[in-house]
């Protein structure tokens, strides 16, 4: 069966080729979407408290051991899951093993991922941020690549909110309730983020989010170019069965929009790079990363879904948060906007002359 998105060429790019180059991607299975995760509940375990996610495996290669395998199919580091594998989170048929256990052909892996409990009182960190805006209700921040934004199993600390807690406490004199999220950034993504500080703000945001009504603008540099007509991606999307690193246009997946059209490319020899101006509609895990590398316009520098073993010289993706648009809660609607980051700055500059260009790359810089 044909898979579910229109496509047309282009003499000059038939990469996208569309009319207003629009892919769409309805999700129809195919073949090579199998994989091995077995699909199981979140259950509440009388010992760990709330189980926030529940990973289920069968070993298609044996001789592995236990943490080794689970890192390679999910997000957990290496050391999350040992500390999960001593509190009896890792189960192989049924059985706690420890993070040596050398899985076999065919064994099933449940690994029971506790939520962070949240009674706990958030830590307050003195974390530096680069604070762009901030009010009674909210905290615009540009986040820089490398910080995690909220605390999860096994990394409790260190992070955004703990950062954000820091500062409300210290400006306040008194402990900060937990901040509220509505958005996220990836670790290695920089830019602009809202936070909430109170109830009242948090559920506004996230009524505007549900609405597709924040204003989302993004930078990022790709390997490939789209050629100069806007382009649409609408593919549904959902963690990769065989990685859980990884989303992928899945049938069965959440709806997922993003646009995206062309700032400036350069050309190195059969080498071509593009700067693009990306607006994800939707807000789903991965999307902007998921999506370019669907439409064959890997980010440089991603190590998940870039080009396999080249990262074009950066130590993080090249993927910046760049403005937003939101109203706020007390405030009327503004827009933020965060600079690029000084490494994706100077990286541009390092690709010297760009063979074309519009007005927003000089505005960028």
């Amino acid at each position: 069966m044909r898979r579910g998105f229109r496509r047309r060429r282009d003499r000059r790019n038939t990469l996208l080729g569309l009319q207003r180059r629009r892919l769409v991607d309805r999700g129809r299975d195919h073949p090579r979407h199998r994989g091995a995760l077995v699909r199981g509940a979140p259950r509440r375990n009388a010992e760990a408290g709330l189980v926030a996610e529940r990973i289920a495996l069968r070993v298609d290669e044996g001789g592995q051991r236990v943490d080794r395998f689970i890192a390679a199919h999910s997000l957990l580091s290496r050391s999350a899951i040992a500390r999960l594998a001593k509190d009896g989170h890792v189960l192989v048929d049924g059985a706690a093993v420890d993070p040596a256990y050398k899985v076999r052909l065919g064994q099933e892996l449940v690994v029971d991922v506790p939520d962070v409990q949240p009674a706990l009182s958030l830590a307050a960190e003195n974390i530096p941020i680069d604070v762009l805006y901030e009010d009674e209700d909210v905290i615009v921040v540009n986040k820089p690549a490398g910080l995690v934004v909220h605390p999860a199993y096994g990394h409790a600390t260190g992070t955004l909110v703990n950062a954000v807690v820091g500062r409300i406490t210290a400006d306040t004199g008194r402990a900060a309730s937990r901040p509220g999220i509505v958005h996220r950034l990836d670790k290695d993504t920089s830019g602009v983020l809202v936070v909430a500080k109170n109830d009242t703000a948090h559920l506004a945001l996230a009524r505007q989010i549900q609405a597709q009504k924040f204003g989302k603008e993004y930078v990022a540099l790709v390997w490939g170019d789209p050629g100069s007509t806007p382009a649409v991606v609408e593919a549904p999307l959902l963690r990769d069965p065989a990685d859980r690193r990884r989303m992928v246009v899945r049938a069965g997946g959440r709806e997922a929009t993003t646009r995206f059209e062309r700032i400036a490319a350069w050309a190195s020899g059969a080498e071509r790079r593009a700067l693009l101006h990306v607006r994800p509609v939707t807000g789903r895990t991965h999307q902007i990363r998921a999506h370019l590398a669907y439409a064959r316009l890997p980010i440089v520098g991603d190590p998940v879904y870039g080009k396999r073993g080249e990262r074009g010289g950066l130590e993080r993706q090249f993927l910046h948060a760049w403005r937003l648009t939101v109203r706020l809660p007390h405030g009327g609607e503004r827009t933020f906007t965060a600079p690029l980051a000084p490494e994706l700055l100077a990286y541009l500059n390092g690709l010297g002359t760009p063979v074309t260009a519009t007005p927003l790359l000089d505005e960028l810089r």
